[in-house]
This record gives structure tokens, C-alpha cells and sequence, in this order.
């Protein structure tokens, strides 16, 4: 933390007499006014359900396509949390996103089934086919490649979730046509 003059509304007045000083994290971001107005309302329609925090920050990644982290400080004061609760949440759970993902979702299944049916061998050449690795947007901003950690497709392993769409019974050869596909309607 150092002092830093800001513009934005003061949070921690460092001298009560200058209320333009403020103590900041230089790493903060702020929120477009849009994103920002969207966030409030988000916080002020769910904060009143039992155990909201998770439920916000899913309708946040639906609405702004990831979680970022101006959220945090908006979060945190709607829902009487300290700042450190809302960013350890956002970063435990690999779902969120803090930045935006790719016009394309990958989501590729980890868990046990899958892995013992050739998911990790399929996740080498996912990784090589998009030139990215998990948690990764290609650099044309088509595909964002996630693990998933099991997609209840176990029987037709290894499995993927591509677009919101269940494959099984997936091989190299078959990701490569998906992926394909999935190119041209873009």
C-alpha cells in the first residue's frame, strides 16, 4: 500500500483536512459506469437470499462475461464483507473468470473417469491445437480452454463441454472437427 493521490471518491482519508488523499492499492481498477451500475444491482436484488456471495458473483460472470476485479470493493460493501473474504472466494473457485473468456468455451473433463480414458492425452493436444494453455484465450480471442473437474459424462469418457454442449467419446481427431466447426460459425 502506498499514499497515492486519486481522483476517484476518497475510501481512507489519510489527513482528515485533505479528503482528496486517499490510501489505495495501485493494482485497484475501476468498474466502466455501466459495469458498475450492473454490479449494484446484481448485489441489491440478491444480497437478501441465504449465503449470496456465490450467487452474485455467478450473475456478475454471466452478465459482464468474468469477474473482475473492481468488483470486489462494490461486492464487499453491499454485502458487509471484508474485501478479503469476496477476492478469496473469486480466486478459490476456478470458474470465475477475471477476465473476459474467448467467443468459444472448451471446457475440458479432469476427473478421474475421464483421465483414465485418455483425457490427459487429449488435453496435450487441445493445449497444442490452440496454441494456449488452461485458464488461457487464444490470442485471436476465439477460444478459451478450462479443465472441468467432471461433466457426469463418465461413461462416455474422455468428455468436454464446448459452448455449453456435452461431447463424449472424444478423440484428437474428433476435437480438431468440434474446433473447426466451431471456427466457422464465428
Amino acid at each position: 500500500m502506498r499514499l497515492v493521490r486519486t481522483d476517484i471518491r476518497p475510501t481512507v482519508p489519510c489527513k482528515p483536512r485533505d479528503p482528496g488523499w486517499t490510501y489505495t492499492c495501485c493494482l485497484m481498477k475501476t468498474l466502466a459506469a455501466t459495469q458498475e451500475t450492473a454490479v449494484k444491482r446484481i448485489v441489491a436484488e440478491l444480497k437478501h437470499r441465504p449465503g449470496p456471495l456465490l450467487e452474485i458473483l455467478h450473475a456478475i460472470q454471466d452478465t459482464l462475461g468474468c469477474v473482475p476485479e473492481a468488483v470486489v470493493a462494490p461486492v464487499a460493501e453491499g454485502l458487509n464483507l471484508s474485501r478479503a473474504e469476496v477476492h478469496g472466494v473469486i480466486t478459490f473457485y476456478h470458474h470465475f473468470r477475471r477476465a473476459p473468456a474467448g467467443a468459444h468455451t472448451v471446457s475440458l473433463c479432469q476427473a478421474e473417469a475421464c483421465r483414465s480414458m485418455g483425457a490427459v492425452a487429449l488435453a496435450e493436444h487441445a493445449r497444442r491445437r490452440l496454441g494456449v494453455d488452461f485458464h488461457q484465450t487464444t490470442p485471436d480471442g476465439r477460444f478459451t480452454l478450462e479443465p472441468i473437474y467432471c461433466l457426469g459424462n463418465c461413461a462416455c469418457s474422455p468428455a468436454a463441454m464446448i459452448d455449453g454442449r456435452l461431447h463424449g467419446r472424444l478423440t484428437p481427431e474428433r476435437f480438431d472437427e468440434i474446433i473447426a466447426a466451431q471456427a466457422k460459425s464465428s
